[in-house]
């Protein structure tokens, strides 16, 4: 598998707080990659200068072999890069269709159309027509996934999908995103719950304050290895 994402030596601030730090790592095409860590450990920020939503202070970003670290966010999208936020952010006064309609302008070709989308999260169906303000959280979710869908990405970015919402809706949730995996997308998932994250990456990525601490195979690596990499209990090898 080629890499479809390079991240090389990326780091990025919050003012005088440095966020990322020196951070590399690849996804391949149709790889599924897990960003773990606890709370301000750096991986929303990091989520968010790949998708153009936050100027890195150094490093480069590349995609598909291109240089995009300057590339407007509006642009990354029509490359093929789709971020699904923490908060979902959808448009409350619009209806779950219209929700995913508005993301059809940035669309580039591909397979994912509503009919599409709702098919892929089957209890969207009968909410077509509801606002989006009237949704569950999961609901909601659901709707902002299908929204970043609508755009036909190369590259899925999912932050903190199961963030406030109840276990069994983290499962229905978590059951659509294996689908997609099984279709062959791309994804790096920002994700706080070990279990869920080790359960459908191809690799998982520890940070901690800023900085990659243990990468590797869920199968190669132990829950205990990991928890202690997330809580920085004992230095990690080559951190």
């Amino acid at each position: 598998m080629s890499a479809l994402l390079e991240v090389d030596a990326l780091d990025a601030r919050h003012g005088l707080l440095q966020a990322v730090r020196q951070v590399s790592f690849e996804v391949a095409e149709g790889e599924s990659l897990a960003l773990v860590g606890a709370n301000g450990a750096g991986k929303t920020t990091l989520l968010r200068a790949i998708a153009g939503a936050h100027r890195p202070a150094g490093g480069r970003v590349l995609f598909a072999g291109r240089d995009i670290t300057r590339l407007a966010a509006h642009r990354r999208v029509k490359l093929g890069i789709a971020l699904v936020p923490e908060g979902r952010r959808l448009f409350p006064n619009l209806t779950v269709e219209e929700n995913l309609r508005v993301a059809a302008a940035s669309r580039r070709s591909g397979p994912w159309t509503v009919q599409a989308v709702l098919e892929a999260f089957p209890l969207l169906q009968p909410l077509r027509h509801n606002r989006a303000a009237s949704l569950s959280g999961g609901e909601q979710q659901a709707t902002a996934i299908g929204r970043a869908l609508m755009t036909n990405p190369r590259l899925l970015l999912l932050d903190e999908v199961s963030l406030g919402l109840a276990p069994v809706v983290v499962d229905g949730v978590y059951r659509s995103l294996a689908k997609l995996l099984e279709s062959g997308s791309t994804i790096v998932l920002v994700e706080q719950d070990l279990r869920r994250a080790m359960g459908v990456a191809d690799r998982v990525l520890c940070m901690l304050e800023g900085r990659i601490v243990l990468e590797g195979a869920p199968a190669d690596l132990t829950r205990e290895q990991v928890t202690e990499a997330y809580f920085g209990l004992r230095q990690v090898a080559g951190a």
